[in-house]
């Protein structure tokens, strides 16, 4: 076996036994000591092995009881675009309906908690500055397909009715038609994603398993006037999510 990577090598000689059916769905695969032996490596070889399997959704770790064939999850494309922002109401719900599911969310929101120096420096205020901050979990059809942890400048929806997302008559709107009902207009939004692991806490949530690679999208809103009116840190488990990005285009005049 090639000495540069062969954890490589026995990735891709555990995925051609799994797809062949070697083991089913649900089957413990021999231990890390057992793989070893039968390919001559040593046991981080076969642990990086799997964790790369795993990583692709092949397989799951389960603690305390070793490393399984996983079932396979229905992929969908999740499509990032300022047309989503147009349709009103949730651009979450709307997304699920064109799916042919139904989108729902558990939400908590907390007002006037100071804002954490990171955050403040993503919404141009000081640290300490009061905001609302809200944690979501969204479902599909029940099932929790996406988390969010929002923040917003009180400075800016304080004393009107859309200062608690979740609350009030424009409960449950998007955030850009929430801040059009106080005179504040979104103009666009910046999104940053990274790849990550899933933290335990994160994984609980999610119904995934701690370490599954998870897509963490940083995105911040902006009114006409360039200033940030809120921002969100979003997770999508990537076994169950393909994020695609739309751009328009705009026509030679």
């Amino acid at each position: 076996m090639p000495r540069e990577a062969p954890y490589l090598d026995v990735a891709d000689s555990l995925r051609a036994r799994i797809l062949a059916g070697e083991w089913e769905v649900g089957a413990r695969l021999p231990s890390r000591a057992q793989l070893a032996e039968e390919y001559g490596v040593g046991r981080n070889v076969t642990q990086r092995a799997m964790d790369r399997l795993i990583v692709e959704g092949l397989l799951e770790g389960r603690a305390g009881s070793g490393t399984y064939v996983r079932k396979p999850r229905e992929r969908l494309r999740m499509v990032r675009s300022h047309h989503r922002e147009r349709r009103g109401r949730s651009p979450f719900r709307a997304d699920m309906k064109e799916r042919g599911r139904q989108g729902t969310w558990e939400s908590h929101s907390e007002a006037r908690v100071p804002a954490p120096e990171v955050i403040a420096e993503r919404l141009a205020i000081a640290p300490g500055d009061l905001c609302v901050s809200t944690r979501y979990e969204f479902l599909a059809d029940g099932q929790p397909v996406q988390l969010s942890h929002s923040w917003e400048p009180m400075a800016i929806t304080d004393g009107t009715p859309v200062v608690l997302p979740e609350m009030g008559p424009l409960a449950g709107a998007g955030v850009v038609e929430r801040m059009r009902a106080i005179g504040v207009h979104v103009d666009s939004a910046v999104e940053v994603p990274r790849p990550a692991r899933a933290t335990q806490a994160e994984a609980n949530l999610l119904g995934i398993s701690m370490g599954d690679l998870v897509l963490h999208i940083e995105r911040t809103y902006y009114d006409t006037d360039g200033r940030p009116v809120e921002t969100a840190d979003i997770t999508v488990p990537d076994a169950r999510w393909e994020v695609a990005y739309e751009f328009g285009v705009e026509r030679p005049s």
